[in-house]
Formats: C-alpha cells, sequence, structure tokens
C-alpha cells in the first residue's frame, strides 16, 4: 500500500488517499478537507504507513521507518494536491525532499507531464502552498527544479517573539536566547521563510557543528524539540508555530556545511527547504553569491539555485532526485 522513497537519506512514504480509504482510514474526499480534519485521521495514517512491522525494527533507528507521509494524487491531472504528514500527525507546509520525492512517484505513475506540474501541498495554516515541479538534468543525474519562490527574512517573517538584534558579519541578525543558553557559539540566527519557517545558526567555524547523534540524545533532544516544536509538544519559543533549526558554517565559496534538526521530525539526515533555508541565509550575511549554492548535509548535497537582481533575492530554487526503496 505504502512505497517508500529515499531523498539524500530523507525517507517518505507514498500513498494514495483510496488506498487509505480502503484499509479503513476515515479520510475525507478533498485534500482540503483533510487539511481541515487531521486529528481525525493523521495518527492513524502514520500508524498504518510508517510504523515498523511487530519485530523488524533495526537497532538505533528512529521510531518511524520514515520522516513522513505523502498522501496523494487527489487528481490524475495537474495540478496535483499532497498532503506532508510528520510523523507527530501535523501537517507541513512544504518539504523539499518531500516533494521531489512526490514528483518522483508521479513520474513513475506516469502522470507526471514532460513539462512538470504545480504541486499544491495543503496544510492546516492556512492557503495550499504551490511549488512549480520542472524535471531537469544536473551533472547527469535526472531530478527535479523546485521553484521555492522569494524567501523573507527576520523574526516577523517567521512569527518569533521576544528575540534581540546582533551583528553578524556586519549584517542583522538574531539572537536566540532558548539557543544562546545551550551553546554561546549559537548567538548569530538569520530567520528565513520560504513557505515553512527556518531558524539558521551562523557558525564560524565547522568544528562547531552539532551531529546528528548529538541532537538525537537527552537532554540536548528535548531542549531542542521545546525550541523547534509547537505546543504542546514543544514550548512555542521563539516561534509559537515552531520552527526548523538549522547550523550552518562556510566551507569554501559557494558551499555551506549544515545541519538539521526539524519541527515535527527531530534529527534529519538532509531537508531540502532547510537547505534552502541555509542557502538564503548565508547570502544575506554575505557568505555566499547568487548562482548555484551547494549545501552539504550528513545526507547529501543540495544544489541550491539563488536569483538576485539590484541587491534582492527574487526567487530559490532547489534540485532534488529520489529512488525507490526496496
Amino acid at each position: 500500500m505504502t512505497s517508500f522513497y529515499d531523498a539524500r537519506g530523507n525517507i517518505y512514504g507514498v500513498v494514495s488517499p483510496q488506498a487509505l480509504r480502503a484499509a479503513g482510514l476515515a479520510l475525507p474526499a478533498s485534500a482540503v478537507d483533510c487539511a481541515a480534519s487531521p486529528q481525525h485521521w493523521s495518527e492513524a495514517a502514520i500508524a498504518r504507513c510508517c510504523h515498523w512491522p511487530e519485530g523488524q525494527r533495526p537497532a538505533n533507528s528512529k521510531p518511524h521507518r520514515s520522516d513522513g507521509l505523502l498522501i496523494g494524487p487527489f487528481q490524475t491531472s495537474a495540478p496535483f494536491d499532497v498532503l506532508i504528514v510528520n510523523t507527530d500527525g501535523s501537517l507541513a507546509e512544504r518539504s523539499g525532499n518531500g516533494l521531489t520525492i512526490f514528483s518522483q512517484a508521479l513520474t513513475e505513475q506516469g502522470i507526471m507531464p514532460e513539462q512538470g506540474a504545480v504541486l499544491r501541498v495543503h496544510h492546516a495554516k492556512g492557503e495550499a502552498l504551490e511549488t512549480s515541479v520542472k524535471p531537469a538534468e544536473v551533472e547527469g543525474v535526472r531530478g527535479f527544479w523546485l521553484d521555492l519562490g522569494q524567501p523573507k527574512f527576520g523574526p516577523e517573517a517567521v512569527g518569533a517573539q521576544a528575540v534581540e538584534s546582533v551583528q553578524f558579519n556586519n549584517r542583522d541578525v538574531s539572537h536566540v536566547q532558548p539557543l544562546a543558553q545551550l551553546d554561546p557559539d549559537w548567538s548569530h540566527s538569520q530567520f528565513v521563510r520560504i513557505g515553512n519557517p527556518h531558524c539558521v545558526t551562523l557558525l564560524s567555524d565547522p568544528a562547531m557543528l552539532p551531529s546528528n547523534e548529538q541532537m538525537g540524545e537527552s537532554p540536548l533532544n528535548e531542549r531542542l524539540t521545546a525550541i523547534a516544536y509547537a505546543m504542546p509538544t514543544g514550548a512555542g519559543h521563539p516561534c509559537p508555530a515552531g520552527v526548523n533549526l538549522q547550523w550552518a558554517a562556510l566551507a569554501s565559496p559557494q558551499q555551506i556545511l549544515a545541519r538539521v534538526f526539524e519541527r515535527g521530525e527531530g534529527p534529519t539526515a538532509s531537508s531540502g527547504t532547510s537547505a534552502s533555508g541555509v542557502a538564503c541565509a548565508a547570502w544575506r550575511v554575505g557568505w555566499v553569491e547568487a548562482g548555484e549554492v551547494r549545501v552539504v548535509m550528513p545526507g547529501g548535497t543540495a544544489p541550491v539555485l539563488l536569483e538576485v537582481s539590484e541587491g534582492e533575492l527574487l526567487r530559490v530554487k532547489l534540485f532534488g532526485t529520489a529512488r525507490l526503496m526496496d
């Protein structure tokens, strides 16, 4: 019923709404109605599709066999509606790796147009968020360019509260007290919204980057969860709706090293929108220039294209590829 795909170490299950209904889930008919009532079906869908089968969970693995669930399409022609369900049952506004995986699934189903299509992510935080997807080949690898639109910067872009303005590389950034309390090196952060909210903490040395293993252990995991997750799981501070956390360090011209702690998921091998947020933050503080930026995460490297005109970042695009897992 559920097919699993890997995109840069980020794994999502893909399932059709018809298959979930056939399995007995009370899934509403439209993606709009589903997004309006996730409390009635989302946790059951995660349990049905993403829990490890009895006795098959590998040692030291996450509680779930994937980083989330993609439900769709709800129609057989573009634009395509999709739901992105985190393993805690919440709905995400956007996922770069998730939409790359969904595009690959549509291609294998034979319904992705050659010229690409618009994907509409329905969620509980407002209107559906559209992403234009176009099949492409980069360095001999076939995948998809995702047009993520124009990013927004600063605390107001993500609804952050009670943060102070500080300087980094002679640019204004934010001081997020809960992060600085965990590590004094985590005192300079750039907020970015690319459909979903990001808090990119800027580090002067790659050696300062936290590892996924560290972020997965107590008590650091609990304290990062309190920062990243909305209430009631987290504290909703500095962002009441939660925020994705990243740490970034300049490795070489146009290349950034990054780590990711996702709202709703925790530490992840990679994240497409997080990579895009990191690239945007790096441009904002003068680390990189317009053009292609490569963001290196434990799960792989994400090419991000920044389109700039007259000193303004107008558009960010993400390239991704996905494979069906055995």
